[in-house]
């Protein structure tokens, strides 16, 4: 059983422009990462030194049930305000408990279409490939907390635990960098949990 940690906003960057608020990685294929002062983004690479970098998917389960696949989970994304949320349900997370590797402010990233390109700091430029799907190590992690993460609607499955990317642009990305926001030319199509391809 992990022990709770809380999360608290810094609020020297809690300025309502976007912006990184941690970047964490893990060289293991562990359910959380740990932080850093910063992290190195490689283009169609990933995180330098994460399990999850790699130009084929690194995922365990998609590797063992659909042999290699292009990898379009090389950056995983959560926006805090999810921490807030869970919060109000009794669950303290922060930043890398979840196993992101950039914790976001003030970037409606579920509300991105697929295809933003997201300029983090000077130099490194990700793309959205789709939404992360929450798993049952949720709440393994802490009993419960999968239910908040995510939610059964009648419009369908609202997952909740941010967005998947790939690198475009390389370069460092530090807590407190500005995040810029490009969409895609329109029309625009929302992102969603994306299964390998079989039939390719």
């Amino acid at each position: 059983m992990q022990e709770k940690r809380s999360y608290t906003p810094n609020n020297a960057k809690n300025s309502d422009a976007p912006h990184v608020v941690s970047v964490q990685l893990g060289g293991q294929h562990d359910f959380s990462k740990s932080p850093k002062d910063a992290i190195t983004l490689i283009e169609g690479f990933g995180v330098e030194g994460d399990a999850h970098a790699g130009a084929t998917d690194q995922h365990l389960f998609h590797i063992k049930r659909f042999g290699e696949q292009p990898n379009l989970r090389q950056v995983h994304l959560i926006q805090t305000e999810l921490f807030d949320a869970v919060s109000e349900h009794g669950h303290a997370v922060r930043p890398g408990d979840l196993g992101e590797n950039i914790a976001t402010r003030h970037v409606d990233l579920l509300g991105l279409p697929t295809g933003t390109r997201l300029k983090l700091g000077s130099e490194a430029v990700i793309e959205l490939t789709g939404l992360r799907n929450p798993c049952h190590q949720i709440d393994s992690f802490q009993s419960g907390l999968l239910k908040h993460c995510k939610e059964v609607t009648p419009n369908g499955v609202v997952r909740k635990t941010g967005v998947m990317s790939i690198v475009l642009q390389g370069g460092l990305v530090r807590p407190g960098d500005a995040i810029d926001i490009e969409l895609p030319p329109e029309p625009h199509a929302p992102l969603v949990y994306r299964v390998p391809d079989m039939s390719a």
